[in-house]
């Protein structure tokens, strides 16, 4: 969600807190700001739009000081005006606040601030705790803003800076994603990493209710107790390079194209001859995998459609039964969680705010809490009791692709590792899932490869206005996700079924306007039943775009479009059939002028519920 970068060092700000802002366009956003101290006097500026039309606007550049906090908002309270922009200051000027999360309890505190005569400019929730620090202050900034906190209900990730004090800057954290990079002589705070990067590797992730007192040369952490708290200093493994787009047009193609190579990554180390390692990094005896008696999966949007595809290959490879709960709803249903149950979190970011708030409600239960997330230190990373790192390094474009396919890979090998352990997958098998395994990287370079006859047919289907998606068995969540990605980038209505689901309502919508997109790879269970369902969508003049098997020319026949990926196991399948629905979704959002990196009101991490 919102966007939030600072800096206190000895170096001018402004460039830094803009390009740092820049860095975190992916998250999304409707406005945008600055406040930075010069000779102890603070300037802000801020109003609604993209960060280059607010810096033309308000001639953000010229703006002078050495520390400063900058924001992008993403509307929860308040409308998409000036005034409810970021930053924030109280009634006297003095203290300046950016903030990511929800104060849920801010109408109760901004009816008691303004008895006691403070005045309020905006309608956000954000700006209470401004007048709450103003309120409390009494000559110490950490400790005004401690007391402030202890009086908010909700969440946060906040920076603060004050005209009292130019030389400190206050951080804070509940729920909300906060990282503090660590510098020479400077130092950053930033809601994620990739805004901080090109200045420095050394991170500190603040956990739930600790406040951080930054100045030029020292970073001090305590919780909101005021207790001083001792923290560890992270090194980030991928450098800033790993964030540009390196020649292509947008972020998501060339993270649709750094498929192969997350894949190798997220494998390597993992499999030795034909074997699969994960005991180390699951943390699991061999006896606690005997007594897992249930697997319950949580997730949300494209996490959650890996998860459907996890779901296959657990209950087919390990017999262990599972279930995949929308995050979201989890928690709400007071879920039975018996002994024997292990949570299985999926997350790119780490920091989704429901998929956090499932693990949190299920630790209660006393359950074995395992996550796959791609960000190392993420608030869902330290709330785990084990962690799968997916490895597919940084995702920029809103719309996730690599990240989804490296989930896939590691839910495969989980899957083959429990299989073995537990007995059901002997030595042979187990050899041949990781030779089927090995395979995937060039035959995702394959498919790679066919881009421009993906952008053929993208060129024929990118004026329809709605699409269905249909698959079936492990191949149904990829048609959800193929609806999934048409809609989120191209704004054309899709949606995805179990191809037969189709005759239960959606077949009344097909007619000679409805694409239909097909996955029909080739396999010995479901395959002959998705070609009866091809011929149901033609006899009622849809138009087929097929996902098939190379070679396969039975579906050729009978479809109008036809995209091709070569042929891996059934439950390898799904890895190959998403990357044409992948770039389908890309070259029709392209060709309808869509922005595929920053598509309208999303947001790459929602941490917030």
């Amino acid at each position: 969600m919102c966007g939030i970068v600072g800096y206190i060092g000895n170096k001018e700000a402004v460039e830094i807190l803009l390009d740092g802002l820049r860095k975190l366009e992916y998250r999304g956003y409707d406005s945008a700001g600055l406040a930075t101290i010069h000779k102890g006097v603070l300037q802000l500026k801020k109003d609604v739009g993209k960060i280059d039309d607010v810096e033309k606007k308000m001639s953000l550049s010229k703006m002078k000081g050495t520390i400063g906090i900058a924001h992008t908002r993403w509307a929860t309270c308040g409308k998409v005006t000036k005034e409810n922009a970021h930053p924030h200051t109280d009634c006297s000027g003095n203290f300046c606040i950016i903030h990511n999360g929800i104060i849920e309890n801010h109408v109760q505190l901004k009816e008691a601030l303004k008895k006691k005569g403070h005045r309020f400019s905006s309608d956000t929730d954000t700006e209470v705790i401004a007048h709450l620090i103003e309120d409390h202050f009494k000559g110490n900034i950490k400790e005004a803003v401690i007391h402030a906190l202890k009086e908010v209900e909700g969440t946060y990730g906040l920076g603060v800076i004050s005209q009292k004090d130019p030389t400190v800057m206050v951080a804070a954290r509940k729920e909300s994603p906060l990282v503090i990079g660590v510098g020479d002589g400077e130092n950053f705070i930033a809601s994620d990493v990739p805004a901080i990067l090109s200045h420095t590797k050394k991170v500190i992730y603040l956990d739930n209710e600790e406040v951080a007192v930054l100045k030029k040369g020292s970073v001090e952490v305590c919780k909101l107790t005021g207790l001083p708290v001792k923290k560890k200093i992270e090194t980030i493994e991928w450098d800033a390079d790993s964030a540009e787009k390196h020649g292509f047009e947008h972020f998501m193609l060339k993270e649709i194209f750094e498929q192969p190579q997350s894949i190798t990554e997220t494998i390597q180390e993992r499999v030795k001859d034909s074997d699969i390692l994960l005991g180390d990094e699951l943390g699991l005896n061999d006896k606690e995998i005997k007594a897992i008696k249930r697997i319950i999966i949580v997730a949300c949007g494209t996490s959650w459609h890996a998860g459907l595809v996890g779901e296959f290959m657990l209950e087919e490879l390990t017999r262990i039964p599972v279930e995949v709960e929308y995050a979201s709803e989890f928690r709400y249903r007071d879920p039975v969680i018996e002994e024997g149950t292990v949570i299985l979190a999926i997350s790119q970011s780490g920091e989704t705010a429901d998929t956090l708030a499932a693990i949190k409600e299920a630790k209660k239960k006393k359950a074995t809490i395992i996550s796959i997330v791609n960000v190392k230190g993420s608030s869902i990373d330290r709330e785990s009791d084990s962690v799968l790192y997916t490895r597919a390094g940084p995702e920029i474009g809103v719309a996730s692709t690599k990240a989804f396919t490296a989930q896939l890979v590691v839910l495969y090998m989980l899957t083959v590792y429990l299989g073995k352990i537990r007995g059901i997958l002997p030595k042979d098998q187990v050899a041949n899932r990781v030779r089927d395994l090995r395979k995937l990287p060039l035959q995702m370079q394959a498919v790679l490869e066919e881009k421009r006859y993906v952008e053929l047919h993208a060129g024929k289907l990118f004026q329809k206005n709605n699409a269905l998606y249909l698959g079936r068995g492990i191949n149904y969540p990829i048609a959800l996700e193929g609806a999934l990605k048409l809609k989120e980038i191209s704004y054309i209505h899709a949606e995805g079924y179990p191809a037969a689901e189709m005759k239960h309502g959606p077949i009344a919508l097909i007619d000679k306007e409805m694409p239909v997109f097909v996955i029909a790879t080739k396999d010995n269970r479901t395959y002959k039943k998705v070609l009866s369902n091809i011929e149901e969508v033609k006899s009622r003049g849809g138009i087929v775009i097929a996902i098939e098997t190379k070679g396969d020319l039975e579906v050729k026949k009978i479809a109008d479009h036809n995209l091709y990926v070569p042929e891996n196991s059934y439950i390898l399948s799904p890895l190959l059939a998403v990357i044409p629905l992948q770039l389908l979704a890309y070259y029709i959002a392209i060709k309808r002028g869509c922005n595929v990196d920053k598509p309208r009101n999303l947001a790459k991490s929602v941490t917030v519920e």
